[in-house]
């Protein structure tokens, strides 16, 4: 898997999940030029990472198999 960090242009079309709080703890989705963008919501002008199609689906299976679950 390759993972490098970008900087889209703009700040438009970024969502997050409808089951994060408001608190801004938790992460934003983009998708644009083929890529899925992530970024922190605290720190919306910091890092972020671009997955292409095949990494971001394998990442979905895995949190549908439950695969990512946090350790107790």
């Amino acid at each position: 898997m390759t993972v490098s960090t970008v900087i889209p242009p703009g700040d438009d079309g970024w969502f997050k999940s409808s089951f994060s709080p408001n608190q801004g703890t938790c992460v934003e989705v983009r998708f644009a030029e083929g890529l899925a963008h992530v970024r922190n919501t605290r720190d919306r002008s910091g890092p972020m990472v671009a997955f292409d199609r095949a990494e971001w689906e394998a990442f979905l299976l895995g949190v549908w198999n439950g695969e990512f679950e946090m350790p107790a």
